[in-house]
């Protein structure tokens, strides 16, 4: 795949300590020790095993409860992972080499997919963060009669931009990837991340995909329906599809009218993370406090395993944050002394805020009747109406 390597790449791995030449092949796996830092097999672990937890959950849940929305989640991040990335890997071989440039490079991990483009941990954490904003989201009953579909992926949205956030104003610092800063598409830079990563890949893309799980399963299995084999499968295909589409659709203000200048780009990218922000911060409130004072009748959902990893997750972070403080509070103009750049410490810790107070939200709701599937009490039968 030399002939794959950008010079961009090849500038990008050079930074991070590696070369096109020693990127591998379609699959390659190294010793975990002899990373870049302890940081990388540390999150690789975690990532990897949150994934694989949340996929036997969604198999447990759609044998023994009949509901594959979980499943449908967990397949659906990962289709959206499969048609995003490759091109942003591989502009030439895609065609689309004239119009995007490379825009990142990740470093070198233990497992390691498409010449050291793609590691395993990056194809775990779609899923992942996914789950875990939707199980929190619907755990509090959003998607539930009063707000319906628009307003709980909207929710989604923001709980997945303030855990994926900590994880994103860290990555630089820690050699974990490196963006390209001169690549127009990545610009306004927001510290050491650009401003669209943190505005889609934070927020819009959960919100596309949320909505398109909701519409096509969530809320039938709300309803009662079955889905089969096969009319799962179509519909887990589709909402990849349309997840993609709904990332380039959401941000097109900032797109389309930011064309020319940086700044009404960025001015355009942070109004509507504001808009989410202060919509789903008020949706979620309001719907705690209804859960708070017995306002919401319908059947209790709990995921206990997302309440729990939720935690761990958060808990990793917080140590690789501050494994690296040091180095940060050393640095100069933004770069540490090793030259690498450092993200928001702010941001970050507004987002753990978020994220830590969303998980405490879904603990302290009253316990009241349960619906099937629910981990702290007797499973209710569901009753399941066929299929057209």
């Amino acid at each position: 795949m030399a002939d794959h390597c950008a010079a961009t790449f090849e500038r990008l791995a050079t930074a991070l300590g590696f070369s096109c030449d020693e990127a591998g092949g379609l699959v390659e796996v190294r010793n975990p020790l002899a990373l870049e830092n302890w940081t990388l097999p540390v999150l690789e672990f975690t990532i990897i095993l949150g994934s694989v937890l949340m996929l036997i959950y969604a198999i447990m849940r759609l044998r023994r409860h009949g509901d594959p929305t979980n499943l449908v989640i967990w397949f659906g991040a990962s289709a959206y992972l499969y048609i995003i990335e490759p091109p942003l890997y591989f502009p030439a071989a895609f065609g689309i080499d004239a119009h995007v440039d490379t825009m990142f490079a990740h470093n070198l991990f233990t497992v390691e997919f498409l010449w050291g483009r793609l590691p395993l941990y990056i194809v775990a954490i779609y899923p992942l963060m996914a789950t875990m904003a939707y199980e929190l989201v619907r755990m509090l009953g959003v998607f539930r009669r009063r707000y319906g579909v628009v307003l709980g992926a909207i929710c989604v949205g923001f709980v997945h931009h303030a855990f994926y956030e900590i994880f994103d104003h860290l990555g630089p610092q820690l050699r974990w990837w490196a963006w390209s800063t001169e690549n127009a598409i990545n610009q306004p830079m927001f510290d050491s991340v650009p401003l669209p990563s943190v505005v889609v890949f934070g927020a819009l893309w959960p919100i596309s995909l949320a909505f398109c799980v909701q519409l096509f399963v969530g809320r039938h299995v709300d309803a009662g329906r079955n889905f089969s084999g096969p009319q799962l499968v179509w519909r887990t295909v589709v909402i990849g599809l349309l997840a993609s589409l709904g990332t380039a659709v959401l941000p097109l203000p900032a797109t389309l009218f930011g064309m020319g200048s940086d700044t009404v780009r960025g001015f355009l990218y942070a109004a509507e993370l504001v808009v989410v922000t202060v919509v789903a911060a008020l949706v979620l409130t309001k719907q705690w406090l209804r859960l708070r004072q017995g306002q919401d009748d319908t059947p209790q959902y709990t995921n206990r395993l997302v309440q729990i990893y939720s935690l761990v997750y958060l808990g990793a972070m917080a140590v690789f944050w501050v494994s690296a403080l040091p180095d940060f509070f050393a640095a100069s103009d933004g770069v540490t002394s090793n030259g690498d750049p450092i993200g928001s410490l702010w941001y970050a810790v507004a987002c753990f805020t978020i994220a830590i107070l969303c998980v405490l939200a879904t603990l302290t709701i009253p316990r009241r009747k349960a619906e099937a599937g629910n981990t702290t009490t007797p499973p209710v039968d569901r009753a399941v109406a066929p299929t057209a």
